[in-house]
């Protein structure tokens, strides 16, 4: 579905990706996750085709992303808006629809079964400006898969949202994936990832650090978990694969008054990969 091989990309001086190869299979949902300035936008548009590499290859549905008839194939929702706020919500879709060549019965079909699937259907004739920020992310949701996609492009789609849009987003995504459809997915919340993606990549520096399945990045890159026990005269910290074996030891010698058991997380395995310095 993509193949991305040995790509460098530089801007004037600054290098934003270099030797990065990452492959996506079809059906999956791809995690993308990195610091500010790591690569992910710079790789979003080698995908679409708005940049090309200056050494290496990028394949995508088979073909260059770069190749008209092949971009049609694609879905993409910016981070920034692609919104004209002017327009109501049924007559941005309509645009874009166009865009991708749909006329007739058939636009209108797919226009009202967009709305519907982003839930904005009630609202489709008010106009995008005045739409609230979890409306305006659906909208642009239904803005790139409209045209029915092969692979869609999520680039930061819940940023600003609440929380309420942010778990209709979700479902969203995870319909999309149930359908057959490919997802690449670029957040900086490591929660959506581990809820969302069958794999993720975490890049930084223009590199790829870790590529797999969450469970595999904790196995590989995260602390074993931790058993806090709680007695009389203090707590305990044990690090320990087997949480349960080493409570009942606990217990055995002497009273616990309680007792919990710390998970790895995504974070962790992200700031020992990328380090905790502050990105700008």
């Amino acid at each position: 579905m993509i193949r991305i091989e040995n790509v460098r990309k530089q801007f004037g001086s600054t290098i934003a990706l270099q030797d990065l190869s990452l492959q996506v299979q079809a059906g999956e949902i791809f995690g993308l996750l990195g610091p500010n300035g790591a690569g992910k936008s710079t790789t979003m548009s080698l995908l679409t085709g708005l940049a090309a590499p200056d050494a290496g290859s990028v394949r995508v549905l088979g073909g260059d992303p770069r190749d008209a008839a092949l971009r049609a194939r694609i879905g993409l929702a910016p981070q920034s808006l692609a919104l004209y706020e002017n327009l109501s919500g049924r007559e941005n879709i309509e645009f874009f629809a166009r865009m991708f060549g749909l006329r007739g019965t058939r636009l209108a079909q797919r226009v009202d079964v967009a709305l519907d699937f982003v839930q904005l259907a009630d609202r489709q004739h008010d106009r995008a400006g005045t739409f609230s920020g979890g409306m305006q992310r659906r909208l642009n949701l239904a803005a790139a898969i409209v045209h029915e996609p092969e692979l869609i492009l999520l680039d930061e789609p819940t940023a600003g949202v609440d929380p309420q849009s942010r778990n209709a987003l979700f479902d969203n995504v995870l319909a999309l994936k149930a359908a057959g459809r490919t997802i690449v997915y670029t957040t900086h919340y490591m929660e959506e990832v581990e809820r969302l993606c069958d794999r993720v990549a975490i890049i930084d520096h223009g590199r790829v650090l870790a590529v797999d399945t969450v469970p595999a990045l904790l196995r590989a890159h995260a602390p074993r978990p931790l058993l806090v026990i709680e007695r009389d005269d203090g707590a305990t910290r044990i690090e320990t694969d087997d949480p349960l074996s080493e409570l009942n030891r606990a217990a055995a010698a002497g009273a616990v008054r309680s007792f919990h058991v710390e998970r790895p997380r995504l974070e962790q395995v992200f700031l020992h990969l990328t380090g905790r310095s502050l990105r700008d």
